[in-house]
């Protein structure tokens, strides 16, 4: 037996010893990631012959087939399968399809989404899968950006916290690694444009958008995707600094990096950083990628560069090793036991997606006719109208990212998987109901003879029920969008059903915030899914009926006008007037809003201390009393002022949450440890430091609403 194979040895010592019998033929093959569906079948077969490091977009009997090659091979060293498993093993059609990231945010869960990470790698390693492109530890600032629907919202702390917790999720007993991504800024990039320039600081990096991949490596993330974009017009896939000074050299990443989607031929056809892929490879090996992904040419390219001896040997060895070591943790080399076929879309993960449908949605708005709040709906209600374009489309309610759009765009199918849209839903929860369904307009398609068709149904009903939001042609990756407004066809169809007289409650199905002025103002309710996965139209008709309390907050803000975006909760102070002289000041919903059925007062907020030490920790308290007669959920947010400081701070940052179960009438006490590093700034110098000064906390239900204390920090 070949000494790698002694599993007594730690995985870097087995790789080491693996990397030491390797030719140059075999290292550059383990540089390279292909996807079957991009290369001809002579190249797919001459990389099996290679011994090609991954594969990408391969499934099921295939993962078989390509193992049984590289046993062929000298070394016999196993690739490495990865795949977009986002929300969910949701590339394959019938596993469980969890809610968006964008979606999951909203619970403010981390167990929950730790339990989303674990049956998602659970469902991928048995359909052969090691290896998963998530989590999207971008932020969604700009919310012109495609990609918003991926991110765990606009927040720092919130997206490291949920990041960390899926990574554990993924990784628990080694089923398959994570891949955070995308490093870095990518999510920022000039004018939500996708793949763009982030005009960007190293010091706003370290103090905005650092944070989350920190929680990442220090969770033990197994490799890292490096973006599309460029910072500050140098591009990521060529950035040293970035790639190797700060990720692997200052936060001590272990793991690989892996570029992403062609990210080698953009530095030619793209972004004219290179003058051919020969000269691409070399600058996107030295600066700390060690994988490639999807670039055929990359292969003859690292290998000429090898034995014409123009490139850093030992950058190409670490790259090697660094990729062996994973596969070893995985158990790639020693017969690695995979779940049972009959896991994937099995009953656990299925309870486990409702609950997570349940948590995730938001009641926006709940308003009164009379003296009674238009919610939940009386189980006595006669004929319910379910309108909209996005009332009975699993595709919109599904998103980006599932097997109707990757790795290639499917018409024809049709979803083998339970799911619940809004309509089944409002059926199956309101059995005594005569339900009219009528589908009014498409998102983007007016259509005359439907509008008048799903207004007389809304005649005859003593409550409407519109579904409504974006679709896939305006929502996710290619898909940029300036106008963030609800589309005519829709805007004109709630019109016509708000001019009826009925009680109007709205469900939204989309992938990021839209401008929601006129739905604050004239739905009576309104329930925001986002793209809510199998059940989000069953938890969205819960919460109509009263059998689910909602507990959802937002992760990210609603603006009133597409042209206020960015419009993120963290922002500096100094904007003269405040607001823009034509819109009203603030967002339409803010950073950690949601109602309930219940009502929550907070009191008697309290420090352990009101003066300390820099490098101390204090604690916070605050009491929270359910003042109503309905058992509920509680997400208790922690911010915290650097109220004079050498740089800008944000006016509040978000640094800590707890979710808390307060039965009616019931008082409970939530403490929160503010440890140094939430006190901290990165200073001009990036450098990050704690300054002397007074600290505003806040503790409170969102961004908005809160109880105030002062810490002196000497």
């Amino acid at each position: 037996m070949e000494k790698y194979m002694d599993t007594s040895l730690a995985c870097e010592e087995r790789a080491q010893l693996l990397l030491e019998e390797m030719t140059d033929e075999e290292k550059a093959a383990q540089l390279l990631q292909i996807s079957y569906n991009a290369v001809s079948a002579e190249d797919y077969e001459r990389f099996q012959r290679l011994g090609v490091g991954s594969y990408l977009h391969v499934t099921g009997e295939e993962t078989d087939k390509l193992r049984a090659a590289a046993q062929k091979t000298r070394l016999k060293i196993p690739p490495i399968f990865g795949i977009d498993a986002i929300h969910g093993h949701a590339l394959l059609n019938g596993a469980v399809v969890f809610p968006s990231q964008l979606a999951m945010a909203c619970s403010f869960d981390r167990s929950l989404i730790y339990e989303i990470g674990r049956a998602t790698a659970l469902e991928a390693a048995a359909d052969g899968i090691d290896w998963t492109f998530s989590p999207v530890l971008c932020l969604g600032r700009d919310l012109r950006w495609g990609r918003i629907d991926e991110t765990f919202g606009e927040d720092p702390y919130l997206a490291g916290e949920m990041g960390e917790a899926i990574i554990k999720g993924y990784q628990a007993d080694n089923m398959i690694t994570a891949c955070a991504k995308h490093y870095i800024a990518y999510g920022e990039a000039t004018g939500g444009r996708d793949a763009y320039d982030s005009e960007v600081t190293e010091r706003k990096i370290r103090e905005v958008f650092l944070p989350p991949f920190e929680k990442a490596v220090r969770a033990g993330c197994g490799t890292v995707m490096t973006a599309y974009g460029s910072i500050d017009a140098s591009p990521l896939s060529a950035n040293r600094r970035m790639l190797t000074e700060i990720l692997k050299e200052e936060l001590g990443f272990e793991g690989f990096v892996v570029t992403d989607w062609e990210n080698v031929r953009s530095l030619v056809t793209k972004q004219h950083a290179a003058e051919n892929l020969k000269q691409a490879s070399k600058l996107a090996v030295e600066a700390g990628n060690d994988m490639s992904m999807n670039t055929p040419e990359f292969y003859d390219c690292l290998l000429e560069l090898m034995r014409g001896g123009e490139i850093d040997m030992a950058r190409v060895n670490d790259a090697v090793r660094r990729i062996l070591t994973v596969k070893f943790k995985l158990g790639l080399f020693d017969g690695k036991k995979r779940p049972p076929r009959g896991t994937i879309a099995c009953e656990e993960h299925k309870e486990l997606n409702l609950r997570s449908a349940r948590e995730c949605a938001v009641l926006l708005e709940n308003k009164s006719i009379g003296d009674t709040k238009v919610l939940p709906l009386s189980g006595d209600t006669k004929t319910i109208a379910v309108i909209g374009p996005n009332a009975d489309d699993i595709r919109a309610q599904y998103g980006d990212w599932t097997f109707f759009s990757h790795p290639e765009w499917k018409d024809e199918v049709e979803a083998k998987g339970d799911y619940y849209t809004v309509l089944r839903g409002i059926k199956e929860v309101f059995p005594k109901a005569e339900i009219l369904y009528g589908k009014g307009c498409g998102v983007l398609e007016a259509d005359d003879k439907a509008v008048e068709e799903a207004v007389s149904l809304a005649e005859c009903a003593d409550a409407v029920v519109a579904v409504v939001g974006d679709c896939l042609a305006i929502n996710g990756e290619y898909r940029d969008r300036a106008d963030l407004s609800l589309t005519a066809p829709q805007t004109e169809l709630l019109k016509r059903l708000k001019a009826t007289g009925k009680p109007l409650i709205a469900v939204l199905v989309n992938g990021k915030p839209l401008c929601a002025e006129w739905l604050k103002n004239n739905c009576d309710a309104l329930i925001e899914m986002f793209n809510g996965g199998d059940y989000g139209g069953l938890a969205a008709a819960e919460i109509i009926a009263g059998k689910l309390n909602p507990s959802g907050r937002l992760p990210i803000s609603f603006p009133r006008h597409s042209a206020q975006t960015p419009c993120y909760y963290n922002r500096y102070d100094g904007w003269h007037g405040g607001k823009y002289v034509d819109i009203e000041a603030g967002n339409v919903y803010d950073f950690g809003y949601g109602l309930s059925y219940s009502e929550f007062e907070y009191k008697n907020i309290r420090l352990s201390k009101t003066e300390m030490e820099k490098g101390e920790s204090v604690r916070v308290s605050v009491d929270v009393t359910n003042i109503s007669d309905i058992d509920g959920t509680e997400t208790v947010q922690l911010y915290i002022n650097d109220k004079i400081s050498s740089i800008l701070t944000p006016v509040k940052q978000l640094c800590g949450f707890e979710r808390v179960r307060i039965n009616a009438g019931d008082t409970k006490t939530v403490s929160f440890e503010i440890e140094p590093e939430a006190l901290s700034l990165v200073n001009a110098k990036c450098e990050r430091v704690i300054e002397s000064g007074v600290f505003e906390i806040m503790v409170g239900k969102n961004s908005e609403e809160y109880l105030t204390a002062e810490l002196v920090v000497k």
